[in-house]
Order: structure tokens, then sequence, then C-alpha cells
């Protein structure tokens, strides 16, 4: 495999998290497949050639073939360090292998990257990719209309259930009383998904942004200590048992350049 080919399937997999643009939302037409990449650094040289490489190349060859929000990444708390991820978005998979292709077919990004590759030693030790598929009630990843001048925090909750059956009670749950009350405490997800493609399977993800981490941490204490949730939570594993057996929690911050930030 040529490296460009491969350098597009990986962009491909960052450009999975946009949303649709302006006029297909108008259209009525939903995000439903996302493509979560987690790239992990050393210390050192390979944090600054990553945003290099996403500000200067990436973003934009990816802005040239499809519209749409995209949120780009770096690690404050996660089981690597350091660590950036990029999540993009599509209508569907077909979409997906369709930017896929005008990525690779892109002569002037193939030069730029072929020039930023072009140091001794490399720019991540190895990366992940997810493919993610949106929930029924998800709402619209979309930027704000007033950008936070100070990028906000973005919580990554991966949900791993022990049976396919809990994992949809879980849905259930969140679909139900959990977002009301998300809602009342100052927790705003932007994103709700099932795994589709990778590990932990079966998964529930989902992202927050939040204003900071003071913001964050009274949001979840205030979550924590709800009477109505205290009581849903009793209720919802005295009928289906533990349904999130395994929970990742990532923090993360939007980068200067993310489109979403």
């Amino acid at each position: 495999m040529k490296r460009r080919a491969f350098f597009g399937t990986t962009l491909g997999g960052l450009g999975m998290m946009a949303a649709p643009s302006s006029a297909s939302a108008a259209e009525g037409k939903r995000t439903r497949i996302y493509v979560l990449e987690n790239f992990y650094l050393q210390q050192g040289a390979q944090v600054a050639r990553m945003h290099d490489y996403f500000s200067n190349i990436g973003l934009p060859a990816l802005t040239r073939v499809h519209q749409g929000p995209k949120i780009f990444l770096e690690a404050l708390v996660a089981p690597h360090m350091p660590q950036m991820a990029a999540i993009v978005g599509h209508q569907s998979l077909e979409q997906m292998w369709d930017i896929h292709h005008k990525l690779a077919a892109d002569k002037e990004l193939s030069a730029a990257f072929e020039k930023w590759e072009s140091a001794p030693e490399p720019a991540f030790d190895q990366a992940s990719r997810t493919v993610l598929e949106a929930t029924d009630y998800s709402p619209e990843v979309s930027a704000l209309a007033d950008p936070p001048k100070t990028p906000r925090i973005f919580e990554l909750r991966v949900y791993h259930s022990p049976t396919w059956r809990q994992l949809k009670a879980l849905h259930e749950r969140f679909a139900g009383p959990e977002i009301r009350i998300f809602h009342r405490v100052g927790i705003h997800p932007i994103l709700y998904t099932s795994t589709l493609i990778g590990a932990n399977l079966p998964s529930l993800t989902y992202l927050i942004p939040f204003e900071n981490l003071a913001a964050r941490e009274k949001a979840w204490d205030a979550f924590g200590s709800d009477p109505e949730w205290q009581k849903v939570r009793k209720e919802s594993i005295e009928k289906h048992g533990q349904i999130a057996s395994v929970i990742q929690i990532s923090l993360f911050k939007a980068t200067a350049y993310s489109p979403i930030r």
C-alpha cells in the first residue's frame, strides 16, 4: 500500500466528524456516521507536528471536499498521553467513502503530506479509528453562533455494556429521563452514538462540551446528587442489571483551529 493511499484513508477518517452542510441540513438530512480517530504520541516534537498537520494540511484539504462542523482535540486527561483526536461526520457510509476517494486523489494534499512526513522521526506512534452511528435522539453537531474566545473542554465518555440487550436498555435510559436530568444540571452532550466498528463492543459513546473544568465538576456533582437520577439509576439496575459495566472517560480541549471549539 502506498503511503499516500494510507494517508488518504486516515484523513478520510478524520473527516468523518463533520455535520452536513447547511444546504443538506435544510433538506432534512442527518449526520448518521461519525469516525473518531485518536493519535497516540510521544512527548517532544510529535505534538507540534500533529498540530501543524491538522491546521495547515489536513483541515484545509478536508474543507475543500467536505463542508460542515469538524472537531480537533488535544487530550488533557486520557489513558495515553499525549494524545490528539479528530471527529468528522457524514450522512452515510457511502458519503464517507466518497470523501476518502476525493482526498486520496487530491494532488495538493499528497504533495503537502509527503513534504510534512519527510522528517526522520514519525509524527505519531500509532493511531486508532472507530466508526460510530448517531442515535435517533442525538442532536446534530454544529458550531456555536458565537464561538467562545477560549476553546471549551470536551469530555468523551464510552460506556461498554455486557450484552446488546443491556446496551438497548442504556440507550432507552438516555433517551428517556437521563437527558432531561442532564440538561437540568448543566450537562449538554452534542453527540450520542453506538459503535459500529471498533473495540469494546457493544458500547455507547457520547461527547460533552463544558466551558471549563470548574463548570464540568459543578455539573457532575449536581447530577450525582440529583434525587431523580438516583431513583432512575436504582430502577434501571433492578430491571436490567448493571447496563454499563466499563466506563472510559477522557478529557480534551478543543484546538485553536478546530471549527467547533
